[in-house]
Parts: C-alpha cells; sequence; structure tokens
C-alpha cells in the first residue's frame, strides 16, 4: 500500500508543451511513471515523448483516463488550471508552479478540499512511491530506492538530502511527499501524518519542518496525543534554527515573527511528542538505520 500515488495513478501535465513540461515528461516516463496526456490549450494532436497533447485536461480525462494532474501552468494561470482539473475529475491534482499569489491559492486549496481532492503543493517538487515507478513532478528520480520510510517535507532540496542519504544507506521509501513551503499548502504536515500513520508498509516517518508557520505544532500535537511515535519511529529536522526573527528566509511561509514559528518551538513540540529530532539532515538515516536495524 502506497499513498496519493499508487500503480494505477494516470498523469495529465497541465502545460506539456512549455519547456519544464516537456523536460518532466521526459524524466518521468524514463523513471517508470504512466504519463498518459498532456494539456496545453491550442496544442491538442501534439506529442511531447510520445504523449498525446489535448486542449483542455476534460479531454485527456475521458479520452486518456487520466485520473492525476501535475501542473506547470504559469502562477498568473495557475488558480484556473487547478480548478479545471478538480472539475474534469482528477482526484490528485499536484502544483510544482512558484509565486502564485496567496490569495489564489486559498481558493484553490481550499475548493480541492471541498471536493475531495488531493491535493499537493503548491511550489513544491512533487511526489513519489518508488515502489509502482511512480514519480509526479521534479524531484530527481536517482534518489529513490523502494522501501519502509515515508517523507514528507517542506523543503524541496532537504527532501532530495534526506532521500538520497536514506538510500545511500540501504534504506529505501514508502512513499515520499514534497509539500512546498508556501504559507497555505494543500497538503500539511499533519494531514502526511494522518496518511503514513495508517499505511502497512509504512513502518518509519521522517518529517522535515522549518521556521513560520504552526504545520510542525500541529503534527505533533497529533503525534503526542494519539501516541503514534511509540508505535511507529518519527524523525524529524526543522531547518532555519539560525534565522533572524522578522525575517523572511527562503520560502514564503518561512517567516518568524515575536517568537511564533520558531525553530526552537518546533524543536520543543517534535521532542515532547516523542519524535527522534536530528542536528544534521544526514542523521536521519542513521537513526532509521540503527532503529529499524536494517
Amino acid at each position: 500500500m502506497v499513498v496519493v500515488l499508487t500503480s494505477d495513478s494516470r498523469i495529465v501535465v497541465q502545460g506539456a508543451t512549455g519547456y519544464q513540461g516537456q523536460f518532466h515528461i521526459g524524466q518521468m516516463k524514463q523513471f517508470g511513471t504512466n504519463v498518459v496526456a498532456g494539456v496545453t490549450p491550442g496544442k491538442g494532436g501534439e506529442k511531447v515523448h510520445d504523449v498525446p497533447v489535448f486542449d483542455t485536461v476534460a479531454e485527456a480525462v475521458q479520452v486518456a483516463k487520466a485520473n492525476t494532474s501535475l501542473i506547470f501552468v504559469p502562477a498568473p494561470y495557475a488558480k484556473d488550471a487547478v480548478i479545471e482539473a478538480v472539475d474534469a475529475g482528477c482526484k490528485v491534482v499536484i502544483v510544482i508552479t512558484e509565486h502564485i499569489p496567496v490569495h489564489d491559492s486559498a481558493v484553490f486549496v481550499n475548493y480541492a478540499k471541498a471536493k475531495g481532492v488531493t491535493l499537493i503543493g503548491p511550489n513544491c517538487p512533487g511526489a513519489c512511491s518508488p515502489g509502482p515507478k511512480s514519480k509526479v513532478g521534479i524531484l530527481p528520480g536517482v534518489i529513490f530506492k523502494p522501501g519502509p520510510v515515508a517523507v514528507a517535507s517542506k523543503s524541496g532540496t532537504l527532501t532530495y538530502e534526506i532521500v538520497g542519504a536514506l538510500s545511500e544507506a540501504g534504506i529505501g521509501q514508502s512513499s515520499v511527499l514534497g509539500l512546498g513551503g508556501d504559507p497555505i499548502p494543500g497538503t500539511t504536515l499533519l494531514d502526511a501524518v494522518k496518511l503514513f500513520e495508517h499505511d502497512a508498509d509504512t513502518k518509519a516517518i521522517v518529517l522535515v519542518g522549518e521556521i513560520g508557520g504552526g504545520h510542525e505544532e500541529e503534527a505533533a500535537e497529533y503525534i503526542q496525543r494519539t501516541g503514534l511515535a511509540k508505535r511507529k519511529p518519527i524523525y524529524a529536522y526543522v531547518a532555519g534554527q539560525t534565522a533572524p526573527e522578522g525575517k523572511k528566509m527562503g520560502h514564503a511561509g518561512a517567516l518568524v515573527e515575536k517568537g511564533k514559528g520558531t525553530a526552537a518551538s518546533k524543536l520543543a513540540a517534535f521532542k515532547a511528542a516523542g519524535v527522534k529530532v536530528a542536528v544534521f539532515p544526514t542523521d536521519i538515516a542513521q537513526f532509521v538505520k540503527t532503529d529499524l536495524r536494517l
């Protein structure tokens, strides 16, 4: 069992004929992802890496049976692209696009939730289920290895670093979710924890947070209340421990104000919940290897 992406995932890429769309369709197909369609209005009938391009997502769903959308559409049009994918019947939508206005994200995140759609992003690297060979997004395929550890991360580069370290240590992954670092994410760390909690193939959970917002504390409170860390080992790394107060660092959501959203508060919450906290990202692999005796 895996979460979000399965062997039944059939991918449509919105913005398929742009540079990023073309490049990553090729990379995903090389990984083994079942990319069945692309969408660029006005370019229906073309092909990208032998993948048929349609004018609308509705056509891609009807003709190619797509059920998962990957969005590379530029920020001004991303809200409409998400709504189009949801209305067409896609059950999973992954939004790579960055610099989307917050009010646009608020609209499409809540619209997707109201329709029962799983949305990852915006401003995220994507998701991967190594077992079914389904990689959707810009994640580098070479770092993944099938196995028992689930990863959810607000940071793209830390996702790559930690997953790469796990694989190099011989530790594979069940599911990897790159959640993105915007203020209004479609899937939060808490959402990811709940998905991993009920996944029989996930034996351990890795959470990668950063300064800003309260999503780490929300996840930690749930872990503590349910005693989840006693049933599945959970590990965490929080980026931004030296960030100055009141200064945005990197992601739009990584803003610490008046002591709220600090790395220290997040680390304290995780420790109180029984989560093992890493000082360095590469510590995670050693923790997992020791505890799972891999």
